[in-house]
């Protein structure tokens, strides 16, 4: 399998959605999965792989693009979030060893960090549940 393809035009939160705004700190896309950066507190693409510990911790889905220093709205942990992607429901997703990308499962492999960032509920909408077990494969 691969990395979950996601169309970022349909990427929209749900009614229960818990949304922070702030700013981007690299280019981002309606779909990633961000991490909040301490030094300037900007949001920057999480990675499953990062050898940097702050890069690993999932903060969020971007909602929509945002380049270098734009705002950017982005739904936290709790939020059900209408992909533009096609969703297995009951399946568990995980961050990417591809910067700010989302996996099942299944892609995380060794040297990777199983970082889940949600569940699907259905084929469209996962509701983001972040677990980091600070465990590398």
């Amino acid at each position: 399998m691969a990395d979950l393809t996601i169309t970022a035009a349909n990427v929209v939160a749900q009614g229960n959605a818990v949304i922070e705004h702030g700013r981007a700190g690299a280019t981002l896309t309606a779909g990633q999965m961000v991490y909040k950066e301490a030094a300037t507190g900007k949001f920057k693409p999480a990675d499953n792989d990062s050898a940097t510990a702050e890069v690993r911790a999932v903060y969020g889905m971007a909602l929509h693009a945002s380049l270098d220093g734009q705002p950017l709205a982005v739904a936290k942990s709790g939020s059900d979030v209408a992909m533009g992607a096609i969703l297995t429901a009951g399946v568990e997703y995980y961050l990417s060893g591809t910067a700010g990308g989302i996996a099942p499962r299944a892609d995380v492999t060794t040297g990777d960090d199983p970082i889940r960032v949600g569940m699907a509920k259905s084929t469209t909408v996962l509701n983001l549940d972040f677990a980091d077990p600070n465990v590398t494969l």
